[in-house]
């Protein structure tokens, strides 16, 4: 059995239950309206092996041993208590049960923000100058992008065997420059600073940001340099029988 936590419209669990055809899945996620969708999507997929929870995983009181892995894409990053959580993640696997997720590098490392967030401030699109002009508190995405830090929080919540590689993809923003501004512009720290910023526009807003993503577009859309960190450790309890 595979757990996916923070699993929004079900991409990553329908992967998991095509690898896992003998199995099951459970999808977690806090957003109904992503469950909705990620229901829908699954039935059409034809896929019988999962099943979807309205959810915190943070809290969520799991069957103890009750998961052979746990994985998350771009997910665990905004667990409020993350010692907690990645704690209570633990107790839901079996005895060298494995938890494996993804999480962003250092914003100015990540192209996909960089690029967009230098448009809507008017500034060149300069790596760490683009960090620190970001008119708001770090964003919540970037709170693991420090594999130390991301170590010293899985071993506290009693994982061990901690292994973290580093990803680099060509990230998939919207079919046309125009559906990746509206995508920008629907969520994340890009939405932040259009809703602090009176001056400007939606409308110049993404003027700016399709003039910024034109050169991303290719004829498989809009793709942007991205990096992450994957994450994978193991919950070293033994069962009962010693083994």
């Amino acid at each position: 059995m595979c757990s996916t936590s923070g699993c929004g419209t079900g991409g990553t669990t329908r992967l998991a239950a095509c690898r896992a055809r003998n199995g099951h899945v459970t999808g977690i996620d806090l957003s109904a309206p992503m469950l909705d969708e990620a229901r829908r999507a699954t039935r059409a997929a034809g896929l019988d092996n999962i099943a979807f929870e309205h959810a915190d995983a943070q809290t969520r009181a799991f069957p103890p041993g009750g998961f052979d892995a746990a994985i998350s894409r771009n997910g665990v990053m905004f667990f409020s208590d993350p010692v907690a959580a990645f704690a209570n993640v633990r107790r839901a696997l079996r005895p060298r049960g494995r938890l494996a997720f993804s999480c962003p590098q250092r914003p100015e490392d990540c192209e996909w923000y960089v690029v967009p967030v230098a448009a809507l401030l008017g500034i060149p699109p300069v790596g760490r100058s683009v960090v620190d002009a970001y008119p708001g508190p770090a964003p919540a995405m970037f709170s693991l992008a420090d594999p130390a830090h991301v170590t010293a929080l899985l071993t506290r919540a009693g994982f061990t065997d901690v292994s973290i590689d580093s990803v680099e993809i060509a990230q998939h923003f919207g079919h046309t420059v125009d559906e990746a501004a509206e995508a920008f512009l629907g969520s994340g720290p890009t939405r932040y600073i259009v809703e602090q910023d009176a001056e400007l526009t939606y409308r110049e807003a993404h003027a700016r940001l399709t003039a910024a993503l034109g050169p991303y577009a290719t004829p498989g859309g809009v793709l942007l340099p991205a990096r992450y960190w994957l994450v994978s450790t193991e919950n070293p309890e033994v069962s009962r029988d010693g083994v």
